[in-house]
Parts: C-alpha cells; sequence; structure tokens
C-alpha cells in the first residue's frame, strides 16, 4: 500500500507512478489512499485503485478522468453529481459507472465519514485526475 495523500484543489495525479505534479494543498475533508496500479491486458492501459475518505460535508473538486471508473461506496452516503445527469446519491454497498471525461463532483451528505473505492481503467501516462472549471 502507497503513502496516503491529501487530494489538493490543483493536484493532478499523473499515471506511472502516481507522482504529484501540484503542490499537497490540502483539499478540506479528503484524504486519497493509493491501493494499487497495474497494467491491464490492453497495451498503454491501466487499473489503478484508491480509497477516497470525505469527512462531514467534504466535497471534491469538479474534475474528470482519462478513462473509466467504477465509484463503490464503501461507507456513508455520497451525491455524485455527473455533468448533464440529475445528481445520485449512494450508501455503502452501492456502485457507479462513471464514463471517461464525464466531469463530477462527489459530496459526502451523511453525518459522519463516508468513503469510497474508485478504480479507474485509464490510459498510461496522462493525469489521472483534470480538474474542470
Amino acid at each position: 500500500m502507497r503513502t496516503s495523500r491529501i487530494m489538493a484543489a490543483a493536484l493532478l495525479i499523473v499515471g506511472s507512478g502516481l507522482a504529484l505534479s501540484a503542490a499537497k494543498a490540502q483539499q478540506a475533508g479528503l484524504q486519497r489512499t493509493d491501493l494499487l496500479q497495474h497494467d491491464l491486458g490492453v497495451p498503454g492501459r491501466e487499473a489503478v485503485q484508491v480509497r477516497v475518505d470525505f469527512g462531514p460535508g467534504a466535497v471534491s473538486i469538479k474534475h474528470s478522468h482519462p478513462g473509466e471508473e467504477v465509484a463503490y461506496v464503501l461507507e456513508g452516503s455520497l451525491e455524485y453529481q455527473l455533468e448533464g445527469r440529475a445528481p445520485v446519491t449512494l450508501h455503502a454497498g452501492e456502485a457507479l459507472f462513471i464514463p471517461a471525461g464525464v466531469a463530477h463532483v462527489a459530496k459526502n451528505v451523511g453525518s459522519g465519514k463516508a468513503s469510497e473505492l474508485a478504480t479507474y481503467l485509464v490510459q498510461k501516462g496522462t493525469p489521472l485526475v483534470v480538474p474542470v472549471k
């Protein structure tokens, strides 16, 4: 397991090592723990798995990914707002598919901590998290 890292508003996580290319400024209430990075059977693609812990009321930045994401809620309740869609609230044990390049925001809408297991199937060598204005 890799060292726990704090996701920041200006944070870009780059594939092939998940190196931070921006300052590690803390985004209030969010903590990312990198769990797995492994090449897929398709050349140039990799699977990346991350645990994201949300403090009460914590909200991610609006962002997208260079590939698909499967978000699985481990605990608590998270609201996902995918661009062009109505918000959806998931509870522990529920999952959501987020298509490649779709801008989205995740928010802890419960009273306690919430956590998700995010699995990304992405292009290697591209930023994993792309901030969107």
